[in-house]
């Protein structure tokens, strides 16, 4: 406050000064310049008064948020920030997380905001308050303080839209490869690697896979959602899921489905029947390999310290990076990023940046780690601290796996993403029921996301 109020005083000096000089203009310009000079001065000098007043005055934010009972960062966020900045509250406003983004959606549709921060929770709903003017363009602050987007591992890229960012992510989960060491050790097998292809992976599942009756161990685990089968295709960073024809998609989805032929994986049409979740499925002991998200870290650690999964099971695991194609760097991998953003309806545009720049940067970054959840900027510290945490693997590949070299979004921005992450929903369920052909079902999609994205 105090450099801008310089500069306004500044600014003014300059007119009146200019004004000055005007002795050779006719008589009137004369009279009328210091007039001019008088209103800007008085002009600045409020301006700056309500500068000085506002950074003065105690200021309540209120955050859009969801789940804050179950959801530890929300309040160690809010706690840390407040701990530097004494005349800053933080108001937790818990939407909850069943239609999260279109109760948040609606309450930003008036003329004045309920929030000064928001949380947005996915790609979709980013698209539609950008698209409903709801949030601010965050290109100045980011270029006033210099912020290195470099940082965000290229997320930021993926959520650009003509040219400027919206929210700035805090949240990263990252997608990898857990794995049973005991059925590993059974088989007297190596453990996978930090740098497998696929076809490596596929014959790994083979060979530790049993179909014997009554000691059945599955090589690998593919949970019902799409994400689990076609982004393996996306690791490439050529592909996406906005590319509109999806014939990549085919190599991965014939891997899989000769996998469950061959009894290497369990049928997605038994869990579907089953509604077996891929937690219950690893902690049964029986999956030598599952990729799942890192989420699934926190998960498994307190299960196993409070006995709700066996130790005998489950509790000697490890994780490796995600398999990738011949030709792709080692660590790249998919992401869900949770990102933060500024209201246009906020009165308090600089304070709102100030706790945005927090939560998404590096001090942010800390509190997340320290609360076992994985922060957009993927600090050295962070990664310590994670990895320090009881429970977590000791071996270096596992603390190793966090490393991610390329993060591709799961759902990068497009004004239709919805529409689209539907389409390939449905027709990865008829792929995997059997009730199209792969060749049938990538066809399918081809047709109908090609009109959109036309």
């Amino acid at each position: 406050m105090k450099k801008r109020f310089l500069s306004l005083m500044m600014a003014c000096t300059m007119v009146v000064s200019l004004a000055a000089c005007g002795g050779n203009s006719t008589t009137a310009s004369t009279t009328a310049a210091p007039t001019t000079a008088a209103k800007a001065t008085e002009a600045a000098t409020t301006a700056a008064n309500k500068d000085t007043q506002a950074a003065a005055e105690d200021i309540t934010l209120k955050w859009a948020i969801w789940d804050q009972d179950t959801t530890p960062y929300w309040v160690a966020l809010k706690d840390s920030y407040e701990a530097t900045h004494d005349n800053v509250t933080i108001e937790l406003v818990d939407l909850g997380s069943t239609d999260y983004m279109t109760v948040l959606a609606t309450q930003l549709s008036g003329s004045t905001s309920a929030f000064d921060v928001v949380t947005v929770k996915d790609v979709p709903g980013y698209a539609t308050l950008v698209q409903k003017n709801t949030i601010e363009s965050l290109d100045e602050y980011i270029k006033k303080d210099n912020i290195d987007l470099s940082l965000y591992g290229g997320a930021t890229d993926q959520i650009t839209v003509n040219g400027s960012l919206y929210e700035l992510p805090f949240r990263n989960d990252f997608w990898v490869l857990f794995y049973n060491k005991d059925l590993f050790d059974a088989k007297g097998l190596a453990y996978p690697t930090n740098d497998m292809t696929f076809a490596e992976y596929d014959a790994l599942a083979r060979q530790v896979a049993s179909t014997d009756f009554g000691s059945q161990v599955y090589g690998a685990h593919y949970h019902t959602w799409r994400s689990a089968v076609q982004l393996f295709g996306v690791l490439d960073g050529k592909n996406n899921i906005l590319s509109g024809n999806y014939d990549f998609f085919k190599p991965y989805y014939e891997m899989v489905l000769n996998q469950e032929a061959d009894g290497i994986c369990r049928k997605y049409t038994d869990l579907k029947t089953e509604s077996l979740h891929y937690s219950a499925a690893f902690a049964g002991g029986d999956v030598a390999m599952m990729n799942m998200g890192s989420w699934y870290i926190s998960t498994l650690i307190s299960k196993l310290q409070s006995g709700e999964y066996a130790a005998a099971d489950c509790g000697n695991w490890g994780m490796a990076k995600y398999p990738h194609a011949e030709g792709v760097e080692p660590g790249s991998t998919l992401g869900t990023i949770t990102g933060i953003a500024i209201t246009t309806g906020t009165q308090y545009k600089d304070a709102a940046w100030d706790f945005v720049s927090f939560v998404s940067g590096t001090e942010g970054a800390k509190v997340m780690a320290e609360t076992g959840n994985f922060p957009a900027i993927m600090t050295d510290e962070a990664m310590e601290i994670i990895s320090g945490l009881e429970g977590f693997p000791a071996d270096e590949q596992s603390k190793e796996a966090l490393k991610v070299s390329n993060l591709y979004l799961e759902v990068p921005y497009h004004e239709s993403v919805s529409e689209v992450n539907s389409i390939l929903d449905t027709y990865h369920a008829a792929i995997m029921s059997g009730e199209k052909t792969i060749d049938e079902g990538i066809a399918a999609m081809n047709e109908e996301i090609g009109k959109i994205l036309k």
